[in-house]
Formats: C-alpha cells, structure tokens, sequence
C-alpha cells in the first residue's frame, strides 16, 4: 500500500497528535506521533452507574450453566409441588401461573441483558478505534523509516562510488609509466 501524500500524511499526524494549530517539520511531526500514546483505556476512566452494574451482573448470569439448571429445577419443583397439590394446587395442571412468571421474567432479563450487550458493543467499537490509531501510527511511522532507509542506501552507493573512483585514482597513480625514471631503474 502507497502511503499518501505529504499534506495527507501531516493532517492524519496532526488528527492522531490531536493538535492541529501547531505547525511542525516532517521529523517534529514523527518525533512527536512516537512519544504521544494515542489508545484510550476505557476500563480505567469508566465509572458504572446502579443500572449498569446490575444490568452486568444479570447478563453474566443469565448466561451461565448455573442459571439454565437452576431455572430448570425451580420449574421442575413448582410443576412437581403442583402436581401433587392435585385440587389444592396454587397453579393446577396448565400452569398459568408459572407461564406468567415465565413471561415476565423474560421481559425484565431481555432488555437488561441488551442494555449489557450495547455496551459492551461500545467498548468493542472503542477498541477497534484505537487499533486503528495504533496500526495507523505504526505504518507512518514504517513509512518514514522506509525513506530515511532509501536516503542511507542511496548515501551509500555515492559513497561507494566515490571510494571506486578514488581507488582508480590511487592504481592510477601507483602504477608507473613505462619510460618513466621509476621504471627503468
């Protein structure tokens, strides 16, 4: 991937750097994307409220192993204390009662458990945002180690260069002429 243009490349700089008055050169502006730590921790700065703890707390266990077996053996029970009740049974035989506690208790725990659900989404969203930042800070920051590495490559081949020609300079004066008074003594 062609990493974008000079202008392109400064203003998503400045965006990840938050600042956007300040004018930098190439290096500053690099200088300053690796010292700034651009993630945002959520966990830390997130206070919950009653509602949302609660709401936690219901979808965690709404969720469990424990929940499903014991919402079987409360059912079980009130269905077996029923059964045996026969004509004085608090919920006789179709169980209109339990099919009502049922109902609401589905109606309680489903918004709850969405309310849990959504943020959770938030903290997902809020992840995959500072992911970005950071593969985004690590690929100007690739790139710009990519042209300082084609600076030094091209440095050293005039380097090289240079020292060839030297080299040749030096045979050329080291080597004697024939006819010349180093050579015929």
């Amino acid at each position: 991937m062609k990493m974008k243009s000079g202008n392109e490349r400064k203003k998503i700089i400045r965006e990840l750097l938050n600042r956007t008055d300040q004018e930098f050169t190439d290096e500053e502006l690099i200088h300053q994307l690796i010292m700034t730590n651009i993630t945002e921790n959520s966990n830390e700065t997130e206070k919950l409220s009653f509602g949302q703890r609660a709401s936690d707390a219901v979808a965690k266990f709404a969720g469990s192993w424990a929940f499903i077996f014991s919402f079987i053996a409360v059912m079980v029970g009130w269905m077996a204390v029923n059964v045996i009740l026969g004509t004085k049974a608090f919920d006789a035989y179709p169980f209109i009662l339990l099919n009502l506690v049922l109902s609401c208790i589905a109606a309680i725990q489903a918004p709850l458990i969405m309310m849990s659900q959504n943020r959770q989404e938030a903290k997902d969203r809020q992840r995959a945002e500072n992911d970005f930042k950071v593969n985004l800070k690590s690929e100007l920051i690739i790139d710009d180690l990519h042209k300082k590495m084609d600076l030094i490559i091209e440095n050293q081949k005039k380097i090289n260069h240079r020292l060839d020609m030297l080299e040749q300079i030096g045979k050329a004066i080291d080597t004697p002429k024939a006819g010349s008074p180093i050579h015929n003594a």
